[in-house]
């Protein structure tokens, strides 16, 4: 197991397309780091230039405070399972998860208790002598993960590995991986753009956009304060309900309504505008309170998702259980206000 840090770290292409902006944070020893953001917020790239897959081109980094910044891929003692599996197809699952040992010169004895040991864990002792082309998408990346497994790296590193899978299988193979660091206590990096898989198998979330790092803190801390609008919208699902508003004695106005300020934003200034948001889990039908016209209503079994639109904008309400509601239904929303966010209206940080 080891420590990681990225210190003042920047990535540029040629001499203009900088891609990363300076980033710094710690991942602890045996830590479940989830980086997580939209396509193209750099999060691959700077998981690729951990594993040394691209070049530095500013700041530093270290594994056990040792600067990994000229080091070969293969000096750095981590272990990458990739979106695509990566698998030779003309070896079987065991010459697959064999084969960086046997590049490495292991004995024989070492290499086959390791291989024993990782089939063991993932359950693949059943398709040791089968083909990847005879394994489903869950086997394959299972193999993958043997195949890192093995090596016993100092850190895993995972780019998106469950992007190619089906929704059922990849809820099934968030299960497997978060089991699987458990047991190993491995430091663990893991790139997605599913913020689910983030909220579900991270110790710490790094949330980033355009190359910088919006916010770091657990999921629950993200989701209960997120630090700034872009993390509020992006963590959770469905998004969170945002509006613009202004303050007015001690309530926001907007969407013809009256909305209670969140205690902990007490102190803003009336004549502030701010973005005001609640989340659709928190919004609760009533028989008074702020109107809303209902547009859909989707029922999902356990749960049911309204789609419900209040003056010029649409809001998500999802309640627990089954409603009588219809299309074109006029209801109330009553929530706790101290379940409420307020974003700065200029800078959207959170006040």
């Amino acid at each position: 197991m080891a420590s990681v840090s990225f210190n003042n770290v920047q990535k540029t292409y040629g001499n203009k397309v900088k891609v990363i902006h300076g980033i710094t944070f710690d991942i602890q020893d045996g830590e479940f780091v989830v980086l997580v953001g939209p396509s193209g917020c750099g999060k691959s790239t700077l998981l690729r230039m951990l594993a040394g897959l691209e070049d530095i081109s500013g700041g530093e980094i270290s594994i056990d405070k040792t600067v990994i910044n000229e080091l070969e891929s293969k000096d750095r003692d981590i272990a990458m399972v990739f979106q695509s599996y990566a698998l030779y197809p003309h070896m079987t699952v065991r010459e697959n998860m064999a084969f960086s040992l046997r590049l490495r010169k292991a004995d024989a004895k070492t290499t086959q208790d390791r291989v024993a040991h990782a089939a063991d864990i993932l359950s693949l002792n059943p398709l040791l002598e089968r083909y990847p082309r005879e394994l489903s998408g869950g086997q394959r990346q299972r193999v993958a993960m043997g195949r890192a497994i093995v090596r016993d790296p100092k850190v895993f590193l995972f780019d998106e590995p469950l992007s190619n899978l089906d929704a059922k299988l990849r809820v099934a193979m968030r299960a497997e991986i978060k089991a699987l660091h458990q047991r190993l206590k491995t430091t663990t990096v893991y790139v997605t753009h599913d913020q689910i898989e983030a909220m579900t198998m991270a110790d710490r979330i790094v949330v980033m956009h355009d190359g910088i790092v919006e916010q770091i803190g657990t999921p629950l801390e993200l989701f209960d304060r997120p630090g700034n609008l872009f993390v509020a919208q992006f963590i959770g699902s469905p998004s969170m309900n945002v509006f613009k508003g202004t303050v007015n004695n001690g309530s926001v106005s907007g969407l013809g309504a009256q909305w209670p300020m969140p205690p902990d934003a007490s102190h803003v200034a009336s004549g502030t505008v701010v973005h005001y948001g609640i989340r659709p889990g928190d919004l609760e039908l009533a028989s008074s309170g702020i109107a809303a016209k209902v547009v859909v209503v989707e029922p999902t079994g356990a749960e049911t998702e309204l789609l419900l639109q209040i003056g010029d904008q649409k809001f998500t309400l999802v309640m627990h259980g089954r409603t009588q509601v219809r299309p074109d239904d006029t209801v109330f929303l009553q929530f706790d206000a101290a379940k409420a966010h307020v974003f700065d209206g200029t800078t959207e940080q959170r006040l």
